[in-house]
Parts: C-alpha cells; sequence; structure tokens
C-alpha cells in the first residue's frame, strides 16, 4: 500500500467517528502518573483480539476470551503498574470487579466490557482505587482523549504512542435478488486509530504488548478477524526488544461501523484495503515499541531472503533479532558481521553456505561464503544513522521474512535490574 492510499490523521485511538477515551491516575503508579484508561464506543461494537500464549496468561487474558468468542464488546478498562497476573482466585475476582464496576459506571451489558492489566506480576491488585477513579474516568471521555488514555497505559515507555489514519474503500453497489444494484459504486472514507504499549517483554509470539485498535468500518466478523490476523503477522508478530513474553500480551480491534456504509466481507476488494491500512497502523506501533525499547539507541531491521520456506525465514530472523552479541554488536557501534554469521548458522534454518549472502546497512561483508573486503570506517559509519538494516540471503529458496529489534545497551541492565524497586 502506497503512502498516497491514505492520509496520518490526529487523534489515535479516538480518530475513527463514535469513540471516547480519557485516562487518569488511580494511584497505582508514584508521582500521580496516568494509570487507568477507558475506551468507549457510544454504540456496541465487532471486536476481534489476540491474546498472549503464555501457560500463565493473566486474569484479564482470561476473562477477555470469551468475549472475543462472542465477537462484540462496546468498552476498554485498562491499567498499568500492575499486571494481576499469578495472583491467583483473587486476581480473577479482581478483574470481574474492573469489568462490573465499569459497566455500572458506563449503564452497559458487562459482556461488552473488556480488561485489560500490565505492570509487575504477582502483586494483589489495588482493586479499591481502580473503582474509585471510574466515575472521573467516564466523566473525563471525551473525543481527544487518545493521548491521556495513552499515557495511563505506559510502564517503562519513555514515549507515547498512537496513530492514525484515513483513508477511502471501495464501497461496492449491492444487488438484491440477481436484480441491478441498488445504488452505483462509491468510495467510503473509513478511519482506523490506535494506541499501543512496549518497551520490555517483547518477543514475537503474540502480541507481546498491548495495542488498542478503533475503527468505524463496517465490516462482518469473519473479515474483522482475518483482517487483525494478517495485521498482527506483519507488525506486532514480527518485533522483539529481549526475547520475552509477557503473561498479559493483549491487541484488541473495536469496529462500530460509525462511517454508515454496507459491511466489508470476505472476498470485496475493499478488505484488501482496509487490511493494508489496518497493518500499517499496526506497523506504526509496532515500530514505536521497538524504537522505545529500554535503552535503545537503534532500531535494526533484520532482512531475511532465500529461505526454504516461510517458518526457516522466520527461525532466522529471530535467531538474528534475539541473538544478544547481534545486539551489543549494534550498541558498540562495531560491524562485527561474523556474530551475525554465527547467529543465522545457530538458527537451525536451511542455509546454503557457498551461496549466503550478508549485508550491513546495505554494504555486502559476506558474500555466496566469502568475506568481502570492506573499508572498517565505511561500516562503522552504518551506526551514526539510528536505523541498522541487517540483510541476509541464504541461498536455498525464495522464501522470506522481516523482524524489528533493537541494540542491548548497559540501560537495559539497570531499567531492569530496578524494576520493582
Amino acid at each position: 500500500m502506497s503512502s498516497s492510499a491514505w492520509c496520518a490523521i490526529p487523534g489515535g485511538v479516538t480518530a475513527p467517528q463514535g469513540y471516547e477515551a480519557h485516562g487518569v491516575s488511580a494511584g497505582i503508579k508514584l508521582h500521580g502518573k496516568r494509570d487507568v484508561a477507558l475506551i468507549v464506543s457510544r454504540q456496541p461494537a465487532l471486536v476481534a483480539g489476540m491474546l498472549t500464549t503464555n501457560k500463565l496468561a493473566a486474569a484479564p487474558v482470561l476473562l477477555c476470551r470469551p468475549i472475543l468468542r462472542r465477537g462484540k464488546a462496546q468498552a476498554i478498562i485498562a491499567n498499568s503498574g500492575n499486571a494481576n497476573a499469578c495472583t491467583g482466585p483473587q486476581g480473577m475476582q479482581d478483574a470481574k470487579t474492573m469489568i462490573h464496576a465499569t459497566a455500572e459506571t458506563l449503564r452497559i451489558d458487562p459482556h461488552l466490557v473488556l480488561v485489560a492489566s500490565t505492570g509487575v506480576i504477582g502483586r494483589p491488585m489495588p482493586i479499591r482505587r481502580i473503582v474509585a477513579a471510574l466515575s472521573d474516568l467516564a466523566l473525563g471521555l471525551n473525543a481527544h482523549g487518545s493521548r491521556a488514555a495513552a499515557e495511563a497505559i505506559m510502564t517503562t515507555d519513555l514515549a507515547v504512542k498512537e496513530t492514525a489514519v484515513e483513508f477511502a474503500v471501495p464501497h461496492p453497489a449491492r444487488c438484491q435478488g440477481g436484480q441491478a444494484p441498488l445504488a452505483p459504486a462509491t468510495r467510503k472514507a473509513l478511519r482506523i486509530g490506535g494506541i499501543a504499549k512496549g518497551s520490555g517483554m517483547i518477543n514475537p509470539a503474540m502480541a507481546t504488548m498491548f495495542a488498542f485498535l478503533t475503527t468505524d468500518a463496517a465490516i462482518t466478523l469473519p473479515a474483522l478477524r482475518a483482517a487483525l490476523r494478517q495485521a498482527v503477522a506483519h507488525s506486532f508478530n514480527a518485533i522483539t526488544v529481549d526475547g520475552e513474553m509477557s503473561t498479559n500480551d493483549t491487541v484488541l480491534l473495536l469496529a462500530n461501523g460509525a462511517a454508515g456504509h454496507a459491511p466489508i466481507q470476505a472476498g470485496d476488494t475493499a478488505l484488501g484495503t482496509f487490511t493494508r491500512g489496518l497493518t500499517h497502523v499496526c506497523e506504526t506501533l509496532a515500530k514505536a515499541i521497538v524504537r522505545d525499547g529500554e535503552g535503545a539507541s537503534h532500531l535494526v531491521t533484520v532482512e531475511i531472503r532465500g529461505a526454504i520456506s516461510a517458518h526457516d525465514a522466520q527461525k532466522a530472523a529471530r535467531g538474528i533479532a534475539n541473538s544478544l552479541l547481534v545486539k551489543t554488536m549494534v550498541a558498540g557501534r562495531d560491524p562485527n558481521w561474523g556474530r551475525v554469521a554465527a547467529a543465522v548458522g545457530a538458527s537451525g534454518a536451511h542455509l546454503n553456505p557457498g551461496r549466503l549472502t550478508i549485508a550491513l546497512g546495505g554494504i555486502p561483508v559476506f558474500h555466496h561464503g566469502r568475506p568481502v573486503r570492506v573499508n572498517p570506517l565505511h561500516l562503522k559509519r552504518i551506526f551514526e544513522h539510528s536505523d541498522v538494516p541487517i540483510s541476509i540471503h541464504l541461498g536455498v529458496g525464495t522464501s522470506h521474512a522481516r523482524i524489528w529489534t533493537c541494540d542491548l545497551t548497559e540501560d537495559y541492565v539497570r531499567i531492569n535490574a530496578k524494576y520493582t524497586t
């Protein structure tokens, strides 16, 4: 999808029609920082989502699953500072209390309320503080509340992550009983917006952070689910900061149909356009997460080509992206490409040593099994840029994969050594 196919617009998760959001401090985090967010559609919406595959999934994740199976929701209540994970029966009761208290405050069905939590694992939830904050949270809901909500879901994040786009999709004329179309085909303007959080515990194994997405598109539930699966595969499942998977990873997408058009269905040309727009929003948020990786100073794009299969391409890309030696190579601005070669060889992906090619920053350093003589100063200049591309051709097929990661600095160790203190 070319950049001319859509335009960036302000508003984040509240940019699409019919959504409001807000974020307040409930006292979960120190220094009065926002720590509870609420996102609401003015009317019930279809919902699709993807949740962590961690076997110790947090209570909110468990409660989201049946709602996602039903496919309808109207509100998302989320907090930071406490993950409500590994907290036993009381944690489950606290998550249910968040849902029911939110539903009562908004005067909606509790079956339409999704819940999400992030923060420290294993600590009791300060549920009374959250419930006490709901009144102010609901009163503050507004169509410009995306940033406040985005701030409220941050943990070790240094930057707010929000984005939105507007684009036109084909709006095909519908026929009835084989008759002529009721109206000529048109194009309809749609919006997709979102907020995200994530800085550590990021690894491509579904979905590896929070992302709350909204659209005013009218779309069938199967089409919505298919679009989200594809978008996540090319964005949130294609990033890694430290190879760690959280117990709370959650991606949720609400579609309220407020744009007012016939629902997009599987097979419609509009579905492809919608999916590409959604993927763009998700990629923007995903790369923002990696750029904001704990202690990170470089965004690293690992591109694999010439793989025997898509699975093998992913395997090679993850092997390089999660290699501590590759990540510290970038942090130290040391073009030691032998670490890349070792990582791809250890990844388990099929490769042809005689056809293997490696390039740093677009400069070939290893070609068809032989090192390339390169001026070391030219290689070191690659790290003067915040974006560092690493490209590998495995020489055994036509499949490819791409993963975004970041370098590993001393600040990552410092941040995580003091996370709970």
